[in-house]
């Protein structure tokens, strides 16, 4: 009887399980012409509301959380909440007032100005 006791009492101290939200690198594509550099990445499941875009000091910083609502009991579950983050340095060349983000089909387009005075030009020589 003694043994029984002590299972209950160890039943009642284990800790209670949280579950954590899995962080995950989001698949990107990078393209850079003369005028702008255009970041596409892949966020599916995410709602614009739940993604932040940061650039701050070189650094862009892109953020979003995909939060799934299920019914019923799951049998087996491998599409569930996820936290995408990406850091990426960026050229003081950006004109961060201009920058702009879209979000269609799953993927963010973010799209990076450069300033004026980053972006190349030719340079016309005159006749002496």
């Amino acid at each position: 009887m003694n043994d029984k006791a002590e299972l209950v009492k160890r039943e009642e101290t284990t800790p209670e399980r949280s579950r954590q939200i899995p962080a995950v690198a989001p698949v990107v594509d990078i393209y850079e012409d003369n005028d702008e550099i255009l970041l596409h990445a892949e966020m599916p499941g995410v709602a614009k509301e739940d993604i932040t875009v940061n650039v701050d000091n070189g650094k862009l910083t892109i953020t979003g959380i995909r939060k799934m609502t299920a019914t019923g009991v799951a049998n087996w579950a491998e599409f569930g909440d996820v936290e995408y983050t990406r850091i990426f340095s960026v050229p003081q060349a950006i004109d961060v007032g201009k920058v702009n983000a879209e979000l269609r089909d799953g993927v963010l387009r973010l799209h990076l100005p450069k300033s004026e005075a980053a972006k190349p030009r030719q340079i016309e020589i005159k006749a002496a």
